[in-house]
């Protein structure tokens, strides 16, 4: 991959790289983000005459450190280029039938796979998608910041692109507005933009997502993200030497999964991460203590997010270093038993009815409706709703998603996105999606290659060597 530098007007950019594998559009759109320039005003000069958007590079010989002359006129707002979009209904025939079955990528704008495979995973949730067409644009909050404001627009603007186009989307206006909004993403070295970590970005996004959606004056929207994503729980805090105990409550958008010698499996690793020491004031001794801090889960999402804390910061060499050990995640994961016991009491009959309805599925006998739930190994199953009369009373197993009928979870959740980092730090490496389609089909984006995969595969990427390893997984509630 050639470095370039790049003239233009009175600017000199010293050190763009050019990724040779990708058509020149894409370098186009990466000078976009440095100039302000839409690819369609570029006229850029290379060998032969004007650099053509669907141009062979190999045909060019562009050499490294070689400048490139540029010339155009900059936009004074931030806009998708104009280049047409390509949709399903305008193609022929028998390339709807190619592109049947799986959505498209997004062309990487120089290092933003970090970005991409958030976008993708996030975007396989229907009911964010909805919340968001719902979402008004000239109904921002006096409280809602400008660029939070048009970050949500952008995110619903590249996911209309994701559903409606056929070849990969150039997500410009998403990059630019989120440059704006949260700096730290366009930092550069030498002239290039950096690698960002992904899981940074996914929880920038959540957060920013909570609070436009959360200021909308539908009352059915506000709750959105808190519904789909938000989980609450309740922390009992005690001190061993003085015997102090307090209570707290909060509400996150993942869980962490920590990693040590002694975790092998997701869901240790998520029991270890609701266990924690703090060292804070002591009145009773009047000095710092330690604390035990242990919590559980009062509320579950419709979505359950969960992060492998695998970087910490390596004082040695000053940056974010990575645990490559190998970390098992199921295709099915049960979190009963990290709840409260009054979560569990309202789990139960859920739990029972979807039981039953998967065993008659399976042709097995139905159970007695007595048995342990403390036994929280329950038959996987295609199944993920099933019909049952409802309870007049509502629960916090209930929930409420626009459009939709209430469900009432069980605590049995279903992989549906992996996002994966290959490399040994979180600042650099790469970053792709691995997503479950409608149709119950895997398919790996990376940035603008969208792959088939097998489901028997997907579980391979728990870590253990230089290969993908799973980073965050989003897992979908089994409901009824």
């Amino acid at each position: 991959m050639p470095t370039v530098s790049v003239k233009w007007q009175k600017e000199i950019f010293p050190a763009v790289e050019i990724d040779t594998t990708q058509p020149p559009y894409v370098f186009k759109c990466q000078l976009y983000d440095l100039t302000g320039v839409p690819p369609e005003r570029q006229k850029i000069m290379v060998k032969g005459g004007l650099l053509k958007d669907d141009a062979d590079w190999s045909t060019l010989g562009v050499k490294e450190g070689q400048r490139l002359m540029m010339m155009g006129t900059a936009d004074d707002v931030v806009k998708a280029p104009d280049k047409g979009p390509v949709f399903m209904e305008d193609l022929p025939e028998e390339e709807q039938v190619v592109n049947v079955g799986h959505g498209v990528g997004l062309f990487n704008l120089g290092n933003t796979c970090y970005m991409n495979s958030t976008l993708q995973c996030l975007h396989s949730v229907p009911e964010l998608k909805t919340a968001l067409q719902n979402y008004v644009n000239s109904g921002r909050s006096n409280d809602l910041d400008q660029y939070s404001h048009l970050l949500t627009i952008a995110t619903r603007e590249v996911f209309n692109e994701l559903d409606r186009n056929v070849r990969p989307v150039a997500p410009l206006q998403f990059l630019s507005v989120l440059r704006k909004k949260y700096p730290q993403f366009a930092q550069q070295q030498n002239g290039v933009y950096m690698q960002q970590d992904a899981e940074e970005c996914w929880t920038q996004l959540m957060y920013t997502l909570s609070q436009s959606l959360g200021s909308s004056e539908s009352s059915e929207i506000s709750a959105a993200v808190k519904t789909l994503f938000g989980i609450d729980l309740v922390s009992r805090i005690r001190c061993t030497e003085s015997g102090e105990e307090s209570s707290e409550i909060e509400s996150v958008y993942a869980l962490k999964c920590h990693i040590s010698q002694e975790v092998n499996h997701l869901h240790e690793g998520l029991k270890r991460g609701l266990k924690s020491e703090l060292e804070k004031a002591s009145p009773a001794l009047g000095r710092s203590a330690i604390f035990n801090k242990e919590s559980c889960i009062t509320e579950l999402p419709r979505y359950l997010t969960v992060q492998f804390v695998r970087f910490f910061w390596k004082r040695e060499t000053n940056q974010k270093a990575k645990i490559l050990r190998k970390v098992d995640y199921p295709l099915e994961l049960d979190v009963y038993d990290l709840c409260s016991e009054e979560l569990r009491q309202k789990l139960q009959a859920p739990r029972q009815i979807l039981r039953e309805a998967e065993n008659k599925k399976l042709g097995l006998k139905v159970q007695d409706k007595a048995s342990n739930e403390n036994d929280v190994n329950t038959p996987k199953s295609e199944i993920a709703v099933a019909n049952s009369g409802e309870s007049s009373t509502a629960t916090s197993t209930e929930v409420a998603v626009p459009s939709e009928k209430k469900i009432q979870l069980t605590g049995i959740y279903d992989l549906v996105a992996v996002l994966t980092h290959k490399g040994r730090s979180a600042d650099s490496g790469h970053y792709v999606a691995w997503v479950k389609q409608e149709n119950g089909k895997w398919v790996q984006y990376d940035d603008d290659n969208p792959i088939p995969q097998r489901e028997e595969d997907i579980t391979k990427l728990s870590g253990g060597g230089d290969w993908h390893m799973a980073y965050i997984c989003m897992y979908k509630a089994r409901v009824i």
